[in-house]
């Protein structure tokens, strides 16, 4: 059945304006990420609370519509989404970017010892799962990353941004990490069609993936 949310997403999108870059940048008509669905929740409810999970609306419609195709393409699976920004853009401590509602983090999928998808565990104890860091084997505890589910959900936001006009620009996630994504069923898709930071960020990227998209925006010094 098809859910309301998909019905009027044109007019809600008007409303955000974003302007600047993801360093230096604001946002107008910031929207939230829709809180939790039946295959997806928040890194935190204190976070959602607090006002770390602004987007642009075209962002957020995306996010949502990814969501929904996995129920279909990857039904078993489970995901959780990281930090994005503030409503109104600008800086979001401790990151150097998501400043202007075009920047999402997506925690890593991981299964149970037993192959089980299960969502990635964050609390206040492991800085709400910003502190795991998982292993060259990509093991933390005895969780392992899934890298079929997150390689689906790559494809899944690309499509639907895509469906929306929009693009991908770059992710960032653990270089030594990526033969490992490109073996994956969507593995040679992902190789032609999503571009990964190539330098070294400020910090590691193993326990999530941080997914820039393509919207274009305002001279930050523009009304």
């Amino acid at each position: 059945m098809t859910t309301a949310w998909f019905f009027d997403t044109s007019s809600v999108q008007a409303e955000s304006i974003c302007y600047g870059t993801s360093a230096k940048g604001r946002l107008e008509g910031g929207k939230k990420i829709p809180e939790s669905g039946t295959n997806f929740t928040p890194y935190s409810s204190i976070g959602v609370l607090a006002g770390r999970t602004y987007v642009h609306a075209k962002v957020a419609t995306i996010i949502e519509i990814a969501y929904q195709s996995l129920r279909t393409s990857a039904p078993d699976k489970k995901y959780v989404y990281g930090e994005s920004g503030w409503e109104h853009g600008g800086r979001l401590r401790p990151h150097r970017t998501h400043q202007n509602g075009l920047a999402v983090d997506f925690m890593v999928a991981v299964k149970s010892a037993s192959g089980l998808s299960i969502p990635l565990p964050t609390s206040i104890a492991n800085k709400f799962g910003y502190d795991i860091e998982f292993d060259s084997y990509a093991h933390y505890k005895d969780l392992s990353i899934d890298f079929e589910a997150i390689a689906e959900h790559l494809f899944a936001l690309s499509t639907a941004a895509s469906d929306q006009g929009v693009k991908i620009s770059r992710v960032i996630f653990e270089k030594s990490y990526l033969p490992r994504l490109y073996k994956t069923k969507r593995g040679d898709w992902i190789k032609q069609n999503i571009s990964f930071m190539q330098g070294e960020p400020w910090i590691r990227h193993d326990e999530h993936y941080h997914v820039d998209f393509d919207i274009p925006c305002r001279p930050l010094s523009g009304k």
